[in-house]
């Protein structure tokens, strides 16, 4: 989709410390009982518009939708004077921010209350479920970037050098440089991302009518509390005393996050579906229709199974 649907606003919420964010929300029409209220948080770079034909489905189901730009990064500004440059010097303040988002959200809006998110949303998304322990209603995870992929080095020996680079003066430069700016279909980078030239096209189009979205690839301290965030949420007890029922969608030949750290954390939480398609790439919501329709169809029944739970 290359259009704002009827009804989504775009607005700005400021932080405790006064950082705006840039907020968007879609609720079910007045007169219309809702199924229910659904965040959607996205990926590091990332930006809500390439998922509007998803978020469309999920509203037309009757679902109310809200999010926002984590801070740093989309329309919620940069972290570092190069605005070309995904910074972080912890994940703790996008965990914060998640947290007063939802406390807010399930004070306003009807339940099921329902946390869905995507690739580096979906770790900031797990750090709350694994460190607040909310109870929400249900939370959905697509190709989670719970680690990174530290190919051929490992963990311990890819934290290492990130530490290194830091600490000699490079935490503010770009980790890497390939396969993070949108190029032509059947690029590289759109191998990694998805099968499908049509939407993979729209991304290109909304950066190309709203530059300001765009941002290039992290930086070394990015990667570094990257690894530490890992680190605390897969400490033992944590993933298993999450209680909120967990979905997650993942992609077997994904080659941007770790299909193993998912498989681990889904056998290490108490209640969680995972659904691995064979052949999808990293962004299955933006996936080729016989990619991507038995996932929206396990979303769907997610949703179904949620909205039937609550009293």
């Amino acid at each position: 989709m290359r259009s704002y649907p009827e009804g989504l606003t775009l607005d700005r919420l400021d932080m405790p410390d006064e950082w705006p964010l840039r907020r968007w929300d879609w609720p079910i029409s007045d007169g219309e009982a809702p199924k229910g209220s659904l965040i959607f948080q996205t990926g590091r770079g990332d930006f809500f518009e390439k998922y509007l034909e998803s978020l469309m489905a999920w509203h037309q189901a009757g679902w109310n939708l809200t999010g926002f730009d984590w801070r740093g990064q989309s329309g919620s500004g940069r972290l570092l004077n190069d605005p070309t440059v995904g910074h972080a010097e912890s994940f703790e303040p996008w965990i914060a921010d998640l947290d007063r988002f939802v406390a807010d959200w399930r004070q306003r809006m009807p339940g099921p209350h329902i946390l869905a998110s995507h690739s580096m949303g979906g770790h900031i998304a797990m750090r709350y479920l694994v460190d607040h322990r909310p109870k929400l209603d249900g939370a959905i995870f697509s190709a989670p970037m719970l680690k990174v992929v530290s190919k051929p080095l490992g963990d311990r020996l890819s934290a290492f050098v990130a530490r290194q680079f830091a600490r000699f003066g490079f935490a503010e430069q770009h980790a890497w440089q390939e396969n993070e700016k949108p190029s032509l279909p059947g690029s590289s980078r759109q191998k990694l991302l998805t099968h499908d030239d049509d939407r993979y096209a729209d991304e290109g189009w909304w950066l190309a009518n709203k530059p300001e979205l765009k941002m290039g690839p992290p930086s070394w301290q990015w990667l570094v509390a990257a690894y530490e965030s890992s680190a605390r949420m897969f400490a033992p007890g944590g993933l298993e005393a999450v209680e909120t029922p967990v979905l997650i969608l993942a992609a077997q030949k994904d080659r941007l996050v770790s299909i193993g750290a998912i498989r681990e954390a889904a056998a290490r939480l108490p209640d969680c579906r995972l659904y691995v398609h064979p052949e999808a790439a990293h962004e299955v919501f933006r996936e080729r229709d016989e990619i991507r329709d038995p996932l929206m169809a396990e979303v769907a029944a997610f949703l179904e199974g949620c909205a039937a739970a609550r009293p």
